[in-house]
């Protein structure tokens, strides 16, 4: 689940334009869906998200599911999922897994190509992956319209990423990454406030709320 939560909130690197490689050219339609999210996104002062997060095996069988929190500002974000809290105010990353009651700190690197989640939510289509529109589909009462994305690395762990897009609200509804063992990771976007009161504070990892915990500083 922690290599899961680092791929997909820590890895979509945007470059706004259709790609020309062997495997072969990005979608001009695909494309004009991602700019019109993206726009909306960056129009957000401060994003609260409530997400579910899902795993299945290849025969489609549930293998767990969990519940989280997502807040982003700017190049900061936090994500709080069952058994796990991530922060990251821009310049470090803190980890920490509240089974062993450590934190692990890491600098933050906005040229990896990893997937932050002010990148989920907006700037999900770059020079690493080639896009298509797949066309309107409904999921519940909801219009969506599904984006493949295929990376570039086949070098990657996951060979394919859905995302489905709400029509109406121009915004990522839900997601779907799968990888080479077979499994599939499917999450839901439950909720989301644009203009939620989020301080840096709430970015900052804070050691003084959690008595005897264990840091692990890798920038040392």
């Amino acid at each position: 689940m922690k290599k899961l939560l680092v791929a997909l909130f820590l890895g979509f690197c945007v470059v706004g334009h259709s790609q020309n490689n062997s495997i072969g050219n990005s979608d001009p339609d695909a494309k004009k869906i991602l700019d019109e999210v993206s726009k909306k996104i960056k129009s957000y002062k401060g994003i609260q998200a409530t997400f579910t997060l899902k795993i299945e095996d290849s025969k489609g069988d549930p293998q767990g599911s969990k519940k989280g929190t997502l807040y982003t500002k700017g190049n900061k974000y936090r994500v709080n999922i069952t058994g796990q809290e991530i922060y990251c105010d821009g310049k470090n990353v803190w980890t920490y897994d509240k089974s062993s009651n450590e934190v692990t700190i890491t600098k933050f690197d906005p040229t990896m190509n990893t997937m932050t989640p002010q990148k989920l939510l907006s700037n999900f289509y770059d020079k690493d992956f080639l896009y298509k529109y797949n066309g309107e589909q409904k999921l519940g009462n909801k219009t969506v319209q599904e984006i493949e994305m295929t990376p570039v690395d086949k070098t990657k762990n996951f060979y394919k990423i859905y995302i489905y897009i709400d029509k109406a609200k121009k915004t990522v509804y839900s997601g779907k990454m799968l990888d080479k063992t077979g499994n599939r990771y499917l999450y839901t976007i439950e909720s989301l406030n644009g203009n939620a009161p989020v301080t840096d504070a709430l970015f900052v990892f804070d050691k003084a709320k959690y008595p005897g915990v264990e840091v692990v500083d890798l920038n040392e």
